[in-house]
């Protein structure tokens, strides 16, 4: 698959750890506040963490979940796991507790490792977790939970020697469902080495590379990101909270060469006072992707950061980026700007398609249709769902949902979602979600939640709502279902879902549109939100 003239180092994300851990042993492997750490030490760390799962009886095939933000020990983990031949699971720290607890006991995990800021979290939901045993990452530990170090530190850092093999599953990252259930995401070794290769070869992290990796783990674009540099050797940078005047001092100070973020990080980098003024002259791509971007956002980045700039196009279901778009193609002064608008060429290895989703057929040039991907990074399917896995792998090609087209030179541009799904901030956010926690509450009548643009996110959910008996309007009075109020609602959404998933508005309707079959046309309701503006999607 690469095209690029080192290849990866081996077939396998532990053995690419084993092997700069003998070839350069003594080389900054994680940088983090307040400490580093080899690869050796990696290596050794995670042997040990290895050896204490065996010891709990984790078995090839189990379930190893974590759930913190960014630090070392959730990157031990995954390499102590993959080193048994188990599954590492990180959980999204964001989620409400019920849904935390949906995914661990979904998972089936055998052991959760759990930031001690976090652990109040877990207590609520402990009774559904489906019976993991609990380790305390940092903390006291206590109520029966050792802390990691403690449990990783009682065993010898001697290598498992499990053997392995490129097709086992080394990656279960969840995603959002359209039914309002998460599904578990299944990506192989050869899945994740190919998407290193990739990387490599657009991204060209190295040896050298200073990689900044402030994007939570628990994302393919903050873990799968994470393994690209470890993969090739690199010093990866780990940041546990995006705040903008510490990013900035992080990206000077340790001299960054490489780092990938979401757009609305670049809007708030940008804010910072005197960041015109800051040096980042070692950086040498800054990559960004999962939402859209403006090109006024894009104009000042390329100003203040002076390095090119790297937009990626990708799903979890395809190890991440498959679609880049080259830094020659990020100059809003130069014959080519309108390629700014686009998402992008397909990488070396991947194959691309636009296709009517009804009938499979190719379309022709300028022709909007859904994207169809195939490559070495697709997915092996979703965990315990072969119906939902067959429904999006078809013939080796899958069906990503998104839709766009492709222009005479093959660029691909992205025009909406199929699946109505929202991305803000580079989250994705199923409006079915939403839409199920509003038509619990007893005043509502009927819902539907769209995402609309929003400058710093790239686009936020709106929920437009029907109440009971055709109350409501500004005043937002309810129906026979009693009084409620925007805030109301949205305080209801709060206490079930995540923070991010919740409307930020709620608009009032006497009823909303369906065609004959009864579905909402969520595309007529999405278009006075989005007139004017180039693309709805990023």
């Amino acid at each position: 698959m690469s095209t690029g003239a080192q290849r990866a180092v081996a077939p396998t994300t532990a053995g690419m750890l084993r092997y700069w851990a003998e070839r350069d042993p003594d080389h900054t492997a994680l940088r983090w506040e307040g400490g580093q750490m080899t690869y050796a030490e990696l290596d050794a760390r995670s042997n040990q963490a290895a050896n204490a799962l065996v010891a709990a009886g984790v078995e090839r095939g189990d379930r190893v979940a974590y759930l913190d933000k960014n630090s070392p020990e959730q990157v031990e983990l995954y390499f102590a796991a993959v080193k048994i031949g188990a599954v590492p699971t990180p959980v999204n720290f964001r989620l409400a507790p019920p849904e935390i607890a949906f995914v661990v006991a979904d998972a089936r995990a055998e052991v959760l490792a759990v930031g001690a800021e976090l652990l109040p979290t877990i207590d609520r939901v402990v009774d559904d977790l489906g019976g993991a045993r609990v380790l305390s990452i940092g903390g006291e530990g206590g109520a029966g939970r050792p802390t990691y170090a403690a449990w990783r530190d009682a065993f010898t850092p001697d290598d498992p020697a499990v053997p392995i093999g490129a097709g086992d599953v080394a990656y279960q990252l969840y995603s959002s469902g359209t039914t309002g259930r998460p599904k578990g995401v299944l990506l192989s070794h050869a899945n994740l080495v190919a998407e290193t290769e990739l990387l490599h070869d657009v991204v060209l992290l190295d040896t050298d590379s200073v990689s900044l990796v402030p994007m939570p783990l628990f994302h393919i674009g903050g873990g799968g990101y994470l393994l690209a540099g470890l993969a090739r050797g690199a010093t990866c940078v780990l940041v546990r909270d995006i705040v903008p005047p510490a990013l900035v001092d992080t990206l000077e100070r340790e001299q960054v060469t490489h780092t990938f973020v979401v757009p609305a990080v670049i809007q708030l980098l940008l804010s910072v006072p005197g960041v015109a003024e800051r040096d980042f002259s070692a950086l040498r791509c800054l990559a960004y992707g999962a939402s859209p971007i403006s090109e006024r956002v894009l104009a000042d980045a390329v100003r203040i950061f002076r390095c090119p700039l790297l937009q990626v196009y990708g799903l979890t279901e395809t190890t991440g980026a498959v679609v880049y778009l080259p830094a020659a193609d990020h100059d809003p002064d130069g014959p080519h700007r309108h390629r700014l608008r686009a998402a992008g060429v397909p990488a070396p290895g991947i194959g691309l398609r636009v296709v009517d989703p009804a009938t499979g057929t190719d379309l022709a040039t300028g022709q909007v249709g859904e994207i169809w991907i195939r490559g070495p990074v697709v997915m092996q399917g979703y965990w315990n769902q072969p119906a939902a896995t067959g429904a999006v792998i078809e013939g080796g090609w899958l069906r990503s949902g998104d839709a766009g087209y492709l222009d005479e030179d093959g660029y691909l541009y992205l025009y909406d979602r199929v699946k109505d799904m929202i991305v803000s901030g580079g989250e994705n956010i199923y409006p079915a979600e939403i839409e199920n926690a509003l038509m619990a509450h007893p005043a509502v009548a009927d819902a539907a939640v769209i995402g609309i643009p929003d400058d710093r996110w790239g686009e936020v959910p709106l929920a437009l709502v029907v109440q009971r008996d055709g109350g409501g309007g500004a005043g937002g009075a309810g129906g026979a279902g009693g009084e409620v109020t925007e805030e109301e609602l949205i305080g209801w959404c709060r206490e079930r879902l995540a923070g991010f998933k919740c409307p930020r508005r709620i608009e009032w309707a006497e009823a909303l549109p369906r065609n004959p079959s009864g579905k909402i046309l969520k595309k007529d309701l999405r278009a006075p939100y989005w007139e004017g503006r180039d693309r709805m999607v990023g």
